[in-house]
C-alpha cells in the first residue's frame, strides 16, 4: 500500500484502518438531488447499504458517496440555473420532492439550455464556498429523512465533500496514465482514451469547460482508489460503457475492481428515467407512506430488503408489484418473531457474512439476503439482523 495514499484517503473519509484488515470502497453511483427517489434508486441504494454493513463485519469499508462531487455537472448546475431564470428567488424549504421533481421535468424538456458562461458562477460558488443551491438541499433534507426511516447509513448526504483532486488535477493523472486526449488548445473537447483496448473515446469535459459525471468521478476515485484492496463499483446496467472505461483507468493505476450492475425497477413494464417524470405515486417517499401504516419500524427495513433485494434481484425483469412488497413484509414479520439469539450452538455472525463473499472481499447483498428465505434453514439471529437489516 502507499502510505501518502492511504494517508490522503484518511483525511477524506475521516476513517483509520486498522491493521491486518483488508479495505473496501463502496462507490455506487450517485443519484442528482432534482427529482424524488424512484424504486430503481431504492433498490441501487439498498444493495449498497446491505453491502456496506455486511462488508463491514469482515473488512474496514469506506463507502462513498458525495452530492458535492457530482453537482458540478451540467445535469444539476443547469437545474440550479433554469429555477432562477423562471422561478425566481422562491422559498423551498416546504416543498415536496415530487413538486421540486416536477420543476426538473419542465428543465429536462425545455430545447435550449444556458451555455458555459450562465453556469460558471455556480460552479465557481459551489468550488469555492460548497454553495448548494436551495432547491438541492431541500431534496438532499427529504432524502435523509427517507435513510433514517429504512435504517440505511448516511453517507453524507448533507455534508461538504468535494474530491481530492482539482479538475485540471485529475486530467494531468489520467494523461500520466495515457487515457487523456485533451483538445482544449484547438477549441475542441477532453476525451477519456482508452481505445487501445478497443473501446471507444468518451467525451468528459466539453468545448466550454463542462464536465459530465465521469470527469467528476474521476477527481474522486483516482487519488481514493489505490489505497484499497477492492473498489466495488455499483451502477444502472445503462451505464455498463462508462464503467468498462472506469474500470480500466482504475487497474491502470494497480486498483482491483469489481463491478456490480443492477437493472432498474420497470413501472407497469417500463423502464422509465426519472426525468421524464412517470414516478407520481411511485415514489420512495409514497412506497414508505403507504408501507409504513401497515407495519412497524423493523418489519419496513427488513421487508423492503427482501423486496428489492431477493424478491427483485439484479436484473430488471419484474416490474414494480405491491402486492409482493406486502408478502415481503409479511415475510419479515415472520423472520424477526423467530428470530433466535446468539447461542453456543449458532455460527458467529462474521462466520455467516463470510459464507457469501466468494472471491472477493465484499459480502454479495443478493446471496446472503436469499439465505435468508431458504426452506428448511434456523430464522437468521437476531445479531445478523441487527448488524445488516435494521
Amino acid at each position: 500500500m502507499n502510505a501518502a495514499l492511504a494517508a490522503q484517503e484518511d483525511a477524506v473519509t475521516g476513517r483509520e484502518h486498522r491493521p491486518g484488515r483488508p479495505r473496501v470502497l463502496l462507490a455506487p453511483i450517485t443519484v442528482t438531488p432534482s427529482k424524488p427517489l424512484t424504486p430503481s434508486h431504492l433498490k441501487g441504494l439498498l444493495w449498497t447499504d446491505v453491502m456496506y454493513r455486511a462488508s463491514s463485519g469482515l473488512a474496514d469499508v469506506t463507502y462513498r458517496y458525495s452530492p458535492t462531487t457530482y453537482h458540478l455537472t451540467e445535469q444539476t448546475l443547469g437545474f440550479w440555473e433554469y429555477l432562477d431564470r423562471t422561478v425566481g428567488d422562491a422559498d423551498y424549504s416546504g416543498l415536496s420532492e415530487e413538486q421540486i421533481g416536477e420543476m426538473y421535468v419542465g428543465y429536462r424538456a425545455e430545447k435550449e439550455k444556458a451555455g458555459a458562461g450562465a453556469l460558471r458562477p455556480y460552479a465557481q460558488a459551489l468550488e469555492e464556498q460548497g454553495w448548494v443551491h436551495p432547491a438541492g438541499a431541500r431534496v438532499l433534507e427529504l432524502w435523509t429523512s427517507h435513510y433514517a426511516r429504512l435504517g440505511m447509513h448516511d453517507p453524507g448526504l448533507m455534508a461538504h465533500q468535494p474530491p481530492a483532486l482539482g479538475a485540471e488535477e485529475s486530467l494531468e493523472r489520467l494523461s500520466a496514465l495515457g487515457f487523456c486526449l485533451d483538445l482544449r488548445a484547438c477549441g475542441g473537447p477532453v476525451y477519456l482514451d482508452a481505445t487501445r483496448y478497443g473501446l471507444p473515446l468518451r467525451q468528459i469535459v466539453d468545448s466550454g469547460g463542462r464536465p459530465n459525471y465521469l470527469a467528476c468521478m474521476m477527481r474522486e476515485l483516482l487519488p481514493l482508489a489505490p489505497s484499497f484492496d477492492e473498489v466495488v463499483l455499483l451502477y444502472d446496467r445503462e451505464l455498463e460503457a462508462d464503467y468498462h472505461l472506469v474500470e480500466r483507468v482504475l487497474a491502470a493505476s494497480g486498483t482491483t475492481v469489481r463491478r456490480v450492475v443492477l437493472g432498474r425497477v420497470p413501472i407497469d413494464g417500463q423502464v422509465r428515467s426519472a426525468r421524464h417524470g412517470g414516478w407520481q405515486g411511485n415514489t420512495v417517499g409514497a412506497l414508505l407512506e403507504e408501507a409504513g401504516a401497515e407495519c412497524d419500524e423493523a418489519v419496513l427495513r427488513l421487508g423492503m430488503r427482501l423486496y428489492f433485494i431477493a424478491a427483485l434481484g439484479a436484473g430488471q425483469q419484474q416490474s414494480l408489484r405491491r402486492e409482493v412488497l406486502h408478502q415481503s413484509l409479511a415475510r419479515a414479520s415472520k423472520l424477526l418473531s423467530q428470530g433466535r439469539g446468539q447461542g453456543s450452538d449458532v455460527a458467529p455472525v462474521a462466520e455467516v457474512l463470510a459464507r457469501h463473499r466468494k472471491d472477493h472481499l465484499h459480502v454479495n447483498p443478493y446471496r446472503l439476503t436469499s439465505s435468508l428465505l431458504a426452506r428448511h434453514r434456523p430464522a437468521p439471529t437476531r445479531d445478523l439482523l441487527e448488524a445488516v437489516y435494521l
